[in-house]
């Protein structure tokens, strides 16, 4: 860290976002502190980077080449109580032109007191093609293992246009929709395959030099119903040394299965304070 001291609070979770990770109430030991003060340092940095990513909001056509990065964390806890969670993630994008490829993974696995909490797989694939600075084509594909939600097994492949509705440095916000094919296993082990609708949102708009908003909103539908994902944050970085994230997202499922609510929510609260 380039400063002296570095102090990162981060109130995650306040609705529904809370992880066994941080749950520990007791912490015993500098280096132990410093290793937790780290992955939550790391977090909070990493949703500010992913909220100004222009590649998701504007024309921002990626770096040509291959770029990417890859993440892991593990914590394993025994005693009076007995824990294991573990996650990993990496993102591979590569340029080529006015044509850009991404591959997104990531997993998360858990247990407490020897029975697993947790067992998640995300990956995603896009192909995005420029054809002029307003419109492009895409290509979509994604795939969730989740072996506590609603659906054991979630797959989506898809394509279609995009438009560039506004594309400047204060406000972006473009728009893309397509048809696709959508699989699904629920936890009783009913499977589909059914024809399905993609339609997406991405808005940023600057409010100051050191504040901004974000919004992403994904509507997927088929047979087996209705997703509806929204993620909004206003992110301030207001000096030098602070910084501020506020973010709600809401997961909504018109038909979810027995047992599960329709409506998921977080509301996730990060500051970052740094001084010399």
């Amino acid at each position: 860290m380039n400063t002296a001291c570095k102090l990162v609070t981060a109130f995650g979770a306040v609705a529904f976002g809370a992880t066994s990770a941080f749950a520990q109430t007791r912490v015993i030991g500098v280096e132990d502190l410093d290793e937790r003060i780290e992955d939550i340092e790391e977090q909070t940095e990493e949703e500010f980077e992913d909220a100004q990513d222009d590649a998701r909001f504007g024309f921002g056509r990626f770096d040509q080449g291959l770029t990417g990065s890859l993440s892991g964390s593990g914590v394993v806890t025994s005693g009076n109580t007995d824990t294991a969670d573990f996650a990993i993630g990496g993102r591979l994008r590569y340029g080529a032109g006015l044509t850009n490829y991404s591959l997104g993974v990531a997993a998360f696995y858990g247990e407490e007191d020897h029975d697993r909490s947790e067992n998640n797989v995300f990956v995603t694939a896009d192909v995005n093609r420029s054809i002029t600075e307003q419109f492009y084509l895409f290509a979509l594909g994604r795939y969730e293992y989740d072996e506590f939600g609603p659906f054991e097994h979630d797959a989506f492949l898809g394509v279609g246009p995009g438009v560039r509705l506004y594309n400047t440095e204060q406000f972006a916000w473009r728009v893309q929709a397509g048809p696709g094919v959508r699989y699904t296993k629920d936890q009783d082990g009913e499977d589909e395959t059914d024809f399905a609708v993609i339609a997406s949102s991405r808005l940023f708009y600057s409010i100051s030099e050191t504040a901004f908003f974000t919004n992403d909103t994904d509507i997927l539908h088929s047979d087996v119903g209705t997703q509806i994902i929204n993620d909004a944050g206003v992110n301030f970085r207001l000096t030098d040394t602070l910084s501020t994230r506020v973010a709600y997202r809401t997961d909504w499922n018109s038909d979810p299965i027995d047992g599960f609510d329709e409506t998921d929510n977080k509301l996730t609260v990060s500051v970052v304070y740094a001084f010399n």
